[in-house]
């Protein structure tokens, strides 16, 4: 089985500088290191990230200096454990000495783990409790309506007695044909 050490180094800007990073990797021994300047907000927005996680093979150890490069939530975090657990890769995070080949790195990597699903369920809860109290308070969701009944009343007035085009009424009222359409169909279902 072979074992390489792939680095990962990644900054949020064009502006930033990788130096440090590649420095630290080198020192720990990597033998290839991909490395991107991009915001670290989505996984599958990296493609260097993306790269370095299907170069990787079983016995592999991913390096990164700081847990922060490689994923920017515990969800994330969450995610990229999985997808390296199930190749058989291990993660070495070099400023947090944070390393799963160790079984105390296991431990606390299967901690964060369980600390995202935990995260992830609370949010989850509270966002449905916000909106059900915001329901019962009489909130609306969605797309404010982009006529009042009257506006449609009257579309419906203009189309029918005067013979107005849909793109008249449209321009009319600086709204979409799509929308003339929806305040026609109103009158239907009323």
């Amino acid at each position: 089985m072979r074992m390489a050490l792939v680095g990962y180094g990644r900054v949020s800007s064009q502006g930033q500088s990788l130096d440090v990073q590649l420095e630290k990797l080198a020192k720990a021994g990597c033998t290839k290191v991909y490395r991107e300047k991009r915001s670290g907000r989505q996984a599958d927005n990296r493609p260097e990230l993306q790269a370095a996680l299907e170069y990787v093979r079983e016995g592999d150890v991913l390096v990164v200096s700081r847990l922060d490069r490689i994923a920017r939530s515990v969800i994330d975090l969450a995610k990229i454990a999985d997808l390296l657990k199930r190749k058989g890769v291990s993660l070495h995070v070099l400023d947090q000495g944070l390393d799963t080949t160790t079984s105390e790195g296991k431990l606390m990597f299967n901690l964060l783990g369980a600390f995202a699903e935990f995260e992830a369920d609370i949010r989850a809860e509270r966002q449905a409790d916000g909106i059900a109290l915001a329901k019962l308070k009489g909130v609306k969701f969605g797309r404010k309506k982009a006529l009042t009944g009257a506006q449609e009343e009257r579309i419906r007035k203009m189309r029918a007695e005067e013979d107005f085009s849909i793109e008249q009424l449209a321009e009319r009222f600086g709204i979409s044909r799509s929308s003339v359409y929806r305040a026609l169909q109103h009158s239907v279902k009323a």
